[in-house]
């Protein structure tokens, strides 16, 4: 009897804002000018990548062929921003839009996990009460998220390819392996099951894999309402949201809220800063 190919997935993986929280002289810094009030990560699982690649790069060499973006200074070759890879905080609004169409075009889903970096402060400092010698590192809030995001996204398929994008020059494949292997194995503790899925942990940059240059523009639409209170890039994109947890709105319940399309994210539903 023949067998079945194995199920592959492909998942790529970004993050919005930052996992700074103090400054060199140890004051808080969250919310102020160059650190961001929430920091987000984000997971967009893409059926057909090549396809979308393929597209993402055929949509960027014909608008940079259009007079119409000639004297554009993001779209020169020697700002190294689109012309490289779209990027929404980088892309002009005609752009935008044009890339927010295509993404439309594909059947995509979307899922996110946010923290407001005020709550994790006041874990840190509960952390320093208890533990002289602990200091806090951005890498593990980042790993904090991997765990938590991809708990229940790593039993369906025999395969994962999960495509993260790179941090710095650090080398950190093993420790995002760990961290997706935590959240395996809690699955599979709480559940009672047994999983022998392949994971292949792969660290790449947006000009080389066109599908991150995806994962960024739904990151940054989250952005924008989450920082700014702009919900027109949400609601847009909104067709391929699956999930959004925000672990810190614990007005209604202590473990924070998810928003889907049952419950769908808006400005209206968020808290006031």
């Amino acid at each position: 009897m023949k067998q079945s190919p194995p199920s592959i997935c492909n998942y790529f993986v970004d993050e919005a804002g930052d996992g700074t929280l103090f400054n060199s002289k140890g004051h808080v810094i969250v919310g102020t000018e160059g650190c961001s009030r929430f920091f987000i990560l984000g997971l967009l699982d893409i059926p057909d990548a090549a396809t979308l690649a393929d597209e993402l790069n055929s949509l960027r060499r014909r608008l940079l062929a259009d007079p119409y973006f000639k004297g554009v200074p993001s779209m020169q070759p020697e700002a190294c921003k689109t012309a490289l890879a779209f990027h929404a905080k980088d892309d002009i609004p005609e752009v935008r839009r044009e890339v927010f169409s295509l993404l439309l075009q594909h059947k995509l889903r979307f899922f996110a996990i946010v923290r407001d970096k005020h709550k994790v402060v006041e874990y840190v400092r509960q952390r320093n009460e208890r533990s002289a010698t602990y200091r806090y590192n951005p890498n593990e809030l980042y790993d904090y998220l991997v765990r938590r995001l991809f708990k229940e996204r790593l039993h369906q398929n025999d395969e994962y390819n999960i495509y993260f994008a790179t941090r710095g020059k650090a080398d950190r494949t093993i420790a995002l392996r760990e961290a997706l292997e935590a959240a395996r194995h809690r699955f599979s503790t709480q559940h009672g099951t047994t999983h022998t899925t392949s994971i292949r942990v792969i660290p790449t940059t947006p000009p080389e894999c066109p599908c991150l240059q995806a994962v960024d523009y739904f990151l940054w639409a989250l952005q924008r309402l989450y920082e700014r209170r702009e919900e027109r890039y949400v609601a847009t994109l909104w067709p391929a949201f699956r999930l959004v947890y925000d672990v810190d709105d614990t007005r209604q319940t202590q473990y924070g809220v998810y928003y889907t399309q049952k419950k769908p994210l808006t400005l209206a539903a968020l808290p006031g800063i």
